[in-house]
This record gives C-alpha cells, sequence and structure tokens, in this order.
C-alpha cells in the first residue's frame, strides 16, 4: 500500500462518517459514536478543510451548524449532538462533569473554516455565538485570573486524572482567541491574549517568574523539559500532556529554546516506546501509585486507563497528528517520520483506524473507524504539503 493509497483511505474513512447533520466520531455502528461530537468533529473538519475535498468540507460546515443551533443559553457547546429521529435531538453538554474544551473547539472550527473557505459571512453570522461561549470561559476563570478552571473529566480526556487549571484547555483557548482576533482585530482579545500568554508561559514552568499563582506549589515545582499538565488548589500535576504541548508548539507558546526541549523530551520518549509515537500522558499511572484510586473510579460505564492504554499512556493518532503538525516548520524530517508511524498503526488489520493503541504491547483498543485517527493523519500529511491553520 502506498502512502497515496493509505491517504485516500483515511480521507474515504472521513467520507463514509459523512451526515447531512455533520461529521459522526466513527463509521462503526455504535450507538455512542454516531453522534456529532465537538471536539471530535471539529478535528475532523480541519483535517477537511486542509485537503479541500468540497463535499467534506459542506459536512464541516454542517458540523458547525449543528453545534451553533444546538448552543446554551448559557454558552456551552455541546459535548454531542444525537439525532433520534428526524425532529427528535439529544443533547449532551458532558456525562460525569461538563465538558469545557468544546467551546474552544467551536471557535478553532469557525475561524479556520471561514479563513480556509474565504467565507467570512459564516463567521459574522456567528459571531455572537463564539462571543457568549468565550465570555462563558471568563466566567469559568471564577477568580478572575484568566485561567479557566477545568472539573475532572472535564475534556477530551474525560476519564484521566487531571483537573483544575488545566494545560491543554488554557492553551486551546489561546488558539481559539487567536483565531478570532485574526479575523475580528480587536483590543479587547489582544489584551486578553497577552494576560493569557503571560500567565502560562509563567505558571506552567519553573522559571523565575515573580508573580506565580499558586506561589507554594511554584516554589517547590521542579524544572522539567515540557509545559506541566495541571495546577490546583493542592499544587501541580506534573506529567507530561502530549495534546496539550502539541497545541502550544503548533500556535508557538514560549521561547525558541523551550520549545526545543519540548520537542528533545518528546523525541527521546517517542524512541523509547515500540510504535514510535507520543503517549497521550506519561509516565502511566499503576496500581501502586497515590492516584491510582482517582484513575480506577473515573468512568462512567468500564474502567479503561489500565496503565499503557487510552488516556493512561496509550497512543493516540489524533495526538501524533497534531504534534507531527507542530514540528513541521522546524523539523520537517520528523514530522514526515510521525506521519509515517501513523500511517503504519492506520493500517492494522486492513485499516480498521483504531481509536487508539497500547504503548507497551502496540496492540490495538477501543473503537475501529476512529474518524479523527484519519483525521490525525489528514491533517498532517497536508501540513506537509505546506497547507496551513491559523495558529
Amino acid at each position: 500500500m502506498t502512502q497515496e493509497q493509505s491517504y485516500k483511505k483515511a480521507v474515504n474513512l472521513l467520507s463514509r462518517a459523512r451526515t447531512d447533520k455533520g461529521f459522526l466520531a466513527s463509521a462503526s455502528d455504535i450507538t455512542n459514536y454516531k453522534r456529532v461530537w465537538a471536539r471530535d468533529g471539529v478535528i475532523c473538519g480541519l483535517a477537511a478543510l486542509l485537503d479541500g475535498d468540497l463535499s467534506l468540507t459542506e459536512t464541516f460546515k454542517n458540523t458547525l451548524t449543528t453545534l451553533a443551533e444546538n448552543q446554551h443559553e448559557l454558552g456551552h457547546i455541546p459535548s454531542n449532538v444525537f439525532f433520534i429521529e428526524k425532529d427528535k435531538v439529544e443533547v449532551s453538554f458532558g456525562g460525569l462533569a461538563g465538558r469545557v474544551d468544546t467551546i474552544s473547539w467551536f471557535i478553532i472550527g469557525i475561524c479556520n473554516y471561514a479563513h480556509l473557505t474565504n467565507n467570512l459571512s459564516f463567521a459574522e453570522k456567528l459571531k455572537a455565538k463564539m462571543d457568549k461561549g468565550l465570555k462563558l470561559l471568563e466566567a469559568w476563570e471564577f477568580n478572575n485570573n484568566h485561567l479557566i478552571y477545568v472539573p475532572r473529566s472535564g475534556n477530551w480526556a474525560d476519564e484521566y486524572i487531571t483537573e483544575g487549571h488545566i494545560f491543554y484547555d488554557q492553551v486551546l483557548r489561546l488558539w481559539a482567541l487567536k483565531c478570532v482576533n485574526s479575523l475580528f482585530p480587536n483590543k479587547e482579545y489582544q489584551t486578553k491574549i497577552d494576560i493569557v500568554t503571560e500567565k502560562l508561559t509563567g505558571n506552567y514552568r519553573k522559571t523565575n517568574y515573580s508573580n506565580p499563582f499558586h506561589p507554594n506549589a511554584y516554589k517547590k515545582l521542579k524544572k522539567e523539559k515540557f509545559w506541566m499538565a495541571s495546577i490546583n488548589p493542592s499544587g501541580y500535576q506534573t506529567m507530561f500532556d502530549a495534546l496539550g504541548n502539541s497545541i502550544a508548539l503548533l500556535i508557538g507558546l514560549g521561547a525558541i529554546d523551550f520549545q526545543e526541549e519540548i520537542i528533545n523530551y518528546s523525541e527521546n520518549l517517542r524512541a523509547t516506546l515500540p510504535l514510535k509515537l507520543l503517549p497521550a500522558f506519561w509516565e502511566p499511572i499503576k496500581e501502586n501509585h497515590e492516584d491510582w484510586k482517582l484513575l480506577e473510579n473515573n468512568c462512567k460505564y468500564e474502567f479503561r486507563n489500565i496503565p499503557y492504554e487510552f488516556h493512561n499512556g496509550g497512543t493516540w493518532q489524533m495526538v501524533n497528528g497534531f504534534y507531527g503538525m507542530s514540528l513541521v516548520k522546524n523539523h520537517a524530517e520528523k514530522a514526515e517520520d510521525v506521519l509515517h508511524q501513523i500511517k503504519k498503526i492506520n493500517s492494522v488489520e486492513q485499516f480498521k483506524f483504531y481509536e487508539n493503541f497500547n504503548s507497551k504491547t502496540g496492540n490495538p483498543t477501543g473503537v475501529e473507524y476512529c474518524t479523527w485517527s484519519a483525521a490525525g493523519e489528514v491533517a498532517l500529511q497536508q501540513y506537509i504539503l505546506g497547507k496551513r491553520l491559523l495558529a
């Protein structure tokens, strides 16, 4: 199977998951994945924009329209929307906790759709909804300190243990602010961008920052070669968060030398693992760890976070797609290798596009024909070919 044939398989999977309401999370016949999900739909849509296929791009527009039409009156964007029948809709804003990251993905999606299709009027029509979402994110700071407070299970890692001022959610919101400011330049947006940037670069790594959010915890913090996963009232959660760090690299957060430290850490980690790809979080939490009970009890139906799987050290093609995209500008050869490794695992069992893999054994886990696994491949290949998102 050539690289071009592999790419066509990925695009074909996105096509198979199209509906007139938007992208589904999987082409498999699994009820929970036969929904228009906010983050899955936007990530698939970003890949569609980069590919340029008109039918896929239209599906992305429909995805964003579905989310916009079902926005909560307070500004929440649904976690997912399920069309039970033609006129019967089930809207979910989360499971054991509400979802915070959906608002930022929604805004990132709208702005990139408008930018890459040269259709500013679409963004103008949804501008009030984007602003309502941004205002709600500001309310979720709670203490007006410019960092969103996220409940455990409040984002894509919905069965993991991170909680509090989670770095991934902060940097995703920063990306959303940059996107909307690029289309609708505004002094208030820029001021917020500047303040959030300063808060992130000061608080999420050990430097000589003079105004840390949590002074006592900051004093005890050790220097690491990546951004910390979260800060909460109990202190720092210091595991490596691959998606948060990848998005930070993609939008150019932090000094160049520190960006290089993150990349060096990531490349060294990749080299130690059989799949040669980044795990979602590292290191895995094991049964003898003080946080094991938090992890073990954080599931609604079945426990999936055994060590080296799912969020607990599992490998996701979607996550590695964003990491590879962040490498393209200055590390093209490394980006090519990440793409090669993604294609290898997407092709397992005649291109099953599994949701994720066990990072220790290399065995597939999760749902088959997962659309954002295909999207990670499509988006990264298009980045290597020169396409770009607003960042």
